[in-house]
């Protein structure tokens, strides 16, 4: 059970008429294939899982698992607001193939999702899962964070194997490497706090900004691991501003704009999200063009 590296956090592909646009997904995939990622994670939340039907859930499954190189890493994004539901799903991947089900903390009655509730829906689906459990806190769109203490605590169960903590928040990544068992994994789901994270003890990130500059996610994840501080500062300082700019002040439609520019397939969001107008892109261009010919320099 290993969760070390860099895994995209992949994109949900819609043509012209917003249908999920299958081949250009494992057009995607296949192309990820020559990047050494360690893997893939389908309907997460930059895979805009929340507006996806359930069909679609599952064509996008069997897309990527049809798609991915063997020996590829492959996590379902399962997460819904109902326990019952997020079980099916989760049977779902197992039978599809997956090798790990991620489950963001349900939000909508979050007033009533103390730690009690929590724990329970939790356990309930590890105890029914097949797949080992990723817990997953996105408290900037849930409202609802998985604090340290609660993470030990699920740790506890024998399915529930690592966490990808997205908050942004690097003394919360410490907090939860320091109280959780020896052997649980936390992976990062934000590339500002990937070198800050992986120094703390991370082990790995799932990030949107790997959706279009791959290559430069992984090298900061090896010059880590390698103890090459230096390069890794510099990667850290280059990866900043695209993150910010195409990842957290574009969201998901700045990823897919990076995502053409770079030959993958990015497409069109899904409403109510709205597309890029054509300043913004070309300021998505511009910090890939600025990234690339660094990159091309080196």
């Amino acid at each position: 059970m290993n969760l070390n590296g860099i895994f995209t956090a992949i994109t949900t592909p819609f043509d012209g008429e917003g249908a999920v646009a299958v081949d250009r997904l494992r057009e995607n995939i296949a192309r990820y294939n020559r990047v050494p990622l360690s893997g893939y994670v389908a309907v997460g939340s930059t895979g805009e899982s929340v507006l996806l039907t359930r069909a679609e859930v599952e064509q996008v499954f069997s897309a990527v698992r049809e798609a991915a190189a063997p020996g590829r890493i492959l996590v379902a994004g399962v997460g819904s607001e109902s326990t019952p539901e997020t079980i099916s799903r989760s049977k779902a991947a197992a039978n599809l193939g997956f090798d790990y089900v991620l489950v963001k903390t349900p939000s909508f009655y979050k007033s009533a999702l103390n730690a009690d509730a929590l724990i329970e829906h939790y356990r309930r689906v590890a105890d029914a899962s097949k797949l080992p459990v990723v817990l997953y806190s996105i408290p900037q769109l849930t409202g609802v964070a998985l604090e340290a203490d609660l993470v030990a605590r699920l740790a506890e169960h024998r399915n529930i194997i690592g966490i990808k903590e997205s908050s942004g928040n690097v003394q919360r990544v410490g907090e939860i490497i320091a109280a959780a068992p020896e052997g649980f994994q936390t992976v990062v789901g934000s590339a500002d706090t990937l070198y800050a994270s992986l120094m703390l003890g991370a082990v790995g990130g799932v990030l949107a900004l790997a959706d279009c500059l791959p290559e430069l996610c992984i090298e900061l994840h090896r010059a880590v691991a390698a103890d090459q501080t230096a390069n890794a500062r510099e990667l850290n300082r280059r990866i900043l501003p695209a993150s910010k700019k195409i990842v957290r002040q574009m969201g998901i439609a700045g990823v897919k704009c990076a995502m053409d520019y770079r030959g993958y397939y990015g497409g069109p969001v899904r409403g109510p999200l709205l597309p890029l107008n054509a300043a913004q892109k070309r300021e998505v261009e511009a910090v890939v063009n600025s990234l690339v010919a660094t990159a091309a320099a080196d």
